[in-house]
């Protein structure tokens, strides 16, 4: 019975009370979602790159 209390509540609350975006404001949050995670991979992928030089160079001088 508090199974069937649950699901009816929640999709109550999932149709009647929640704000859904819409189609643009979706489209939007992606773009910036792609755009970020595009910009902080490089930013790791360019720290990477300086470690790496960086213990080249260190492991070079000893060898």
């Amino acid at each position: 019975m508090k199974i069937g209390t649950y699901v009816k509540e929640s999709f109550n609350e999932l149709v009647y009370k929640v704000t859904w975006p819409t189609w643009k404001e979706l489209q939007s949050s992606a773009l910036v979602v792609m755009i970020a995670s595009i910009i902080i991979s490089l930013a790791i992928f360019l720290m990477d790159m300086v470690f790496k030089n960086s213990m080249d160079f260190i492991y070079s001088l000893f060898y």
